[in-house]
């Protein structure tokens, strides 16, 4: 919602007044920021939040953010938000399909087209970059479309170009309503993504901030799994981006675990993949104070109560089976 800006930059500020009582960094990430990143009163006077929000990102260490940039397609939005999703079936008419099963709010899908022609969405096309642009530490924000609300992983060399190239900025907003230049700051901004920076937000940064160190990077340890594209970086000029866009649509080869799996585009390998199993714990002091705080919230915020919300073990009696007229039952 407009407006909602105020609300991300407070709740970051909340992550990073809480001091863990074992000495714990806290950090939060907040996810498709552009979403949240909106300035303005109402959807008629939309503008974008974004110079605020990287404002606190560049002064802060524990924030991190992807961006949900907008592409200018048909996308399906997708939420834990039924009544935003109702909204979204009024202002559009699309079909809508709405699921609520002991949870907050509902989930709902709903079709949606971003166009060109529409103020609010053409300033949303602007948040998502300036929040890649004015964050200075690329280790801090990361590329994403929020697949499928903001549009479909597909387009994401589309994104790589508009990070890379102002004039593929600049040529994509003559194309759009005026209000991208009205109500962000997008045109002034000259900042081009390097090859580096780009690894750091696509590849890199997302591995570091998941804590896996045998992704993301090239070196001794470090699983090889590695995309190679048809590009010659030093013969690079932002003028290019079309081929830059090209490029990265279809990489020369996939290569996974150092097997090489998809060459031009043609699928050479299927190898097995693999299970990860993770055995998550809380340490009791911290959760009995989280589910202190819980309880609280729940009963002063939320129309259900928080036991709808744990799934619990269930463990189910065997039943004896006996041969019966030839049938076992």
């Amino acid at each position: 919602m407009p407006g909602n800006y105020k609300t991300t930059v407070e709740t970051m500020e909340v992550a990073k007044k809480i001091k863990p009582k074992d000495g714990r960094k806290t950090t939060i990430h907040v996810v498709h920021c552009q979403f949240n990143a909106l300035a303005g009163d109402n959807w008629m006077n939309v503008k974008s939040g974004a110079p605020h929000i990287a404002k606190y990102v560049n002064a802060n260490e524990h924030v991190t953010l992807d961006l949900g940039q907008l592409i200018f397609t048909d996308t399906t939005t997708m939420t834990g938000d039924g009544p935003w999703q109702f909204a979204l079936w009024n202002m559009t008419g699309n079909k809508w399909v709405n699921s609520d099963v002991e949870m907050e709010a509902g989930a709902g899908v709903v079709p949606y087209t971003f166009k060109k022609n529409n103020p609010a969405n053409t300033v949303q096309w602007g948040i998502g970059l300036e929040l890649a642009l004015m964050i200075k530490d690329p280790w801090k924000v990361y590329m994403t479309t929020d697949h499928p609300n903001g549009g479909p992983f597909i387009y994401y060399p589309k994104v790589m170009a508009w990070l890379m190239s102002r004039q593929a900025r600049t040529d994509t907003m003559r194309e759009l309503n005026k209000a991208v230049l009205k109500r962000t700051g997008l045109a002034s901004n000259y900042r081009e993504y390097t090859f580096n920076e780009l690894a750091v937000v696509t590849r890199a940064g997302t591995a570091q901030a998941l804590g896996l160190k045998d992704k993301g990077h090239l070196g001794v340890g470090a699983d090889a799994d590695l995309a190679i594209y048809e590009l010659d970086p030093t013969e690079w000029r932002p003028s290019k981006y079309k081929e830059l866009e090209k490029a990265f649509a279809k990489a020369a080869y996939t290569i996974k675990g150092g097997q090489v799996v998809v060459k031009d585009g043609e699928v050479t390998a299927t190898p097995m993949g693999a299970t990860h199993w993770v055995d998550a714990k809380i340490p009791d002091a911290i959760e009995k104070d989280l589910m202190k705080d819980l309880e609280k919230e729940f009963k002063q915020y939320y129309t259900i109560s928080l036991r709808n919300y744990p799934v619990e073990d269930e463990y189910l009696p065997v039943q004896k089976v006996h041969k019966a007229g030839g049938k076992w039952k």
